[in-house]
């Protein structure tokens, strides 16, 4: 199970760890909503909780819970630059599709045992 952070990831992350005064890391997570069913989400932690999974970037931690771990095995998150903004990029090859808005995506099928 592996979940990576790139470089500018990294740097963004503990930036406002930094200025919020206080973190451990970020959790990174799934949840049921959107046109296409499932959305990310990314929150700054204090901690870890019985059945997270600890994965370590540099000076970041993450986070992932053990329900949202297999639909995120092997993501990258990265933050990348729209226009004026730096916007949160997740790539996850878990993921079959995203819905228009970007917001919320599907997860493959899993291949039918012959």
């Amino acid at each position: 199970m592996t979940i990576s952070l790139s470089t500018t990831a990294v740097t963004k992350i503990r930036a406002q760890i930094q200025k919020n005064g206080k973190g451990f890391g970020v959790r990174l997570g799934v949840k049921t909503v959107g046109c296409s069913g499932l959305a990310y989400t990314l929150d700054y932690v204090d901690g870890v909780k019985e059945g997270d999974k600890l994965f370590g970037s540099g000076t970041v931690n993450i986070v992932v819970d053990a329900a949202s771990l297999p639909m995120l095995d092997g993501s990258h998150v990265d933050f990348v630059k729209e226009g004026f903004n730096d916007v949160l990029k997740i790539t996850n090859p878990n993921a079959e599709s995203e819905c228009g808005c970007g917001e919320s995506f599907n997860l493959k099928k899993p291949d039918p045992i012959a």
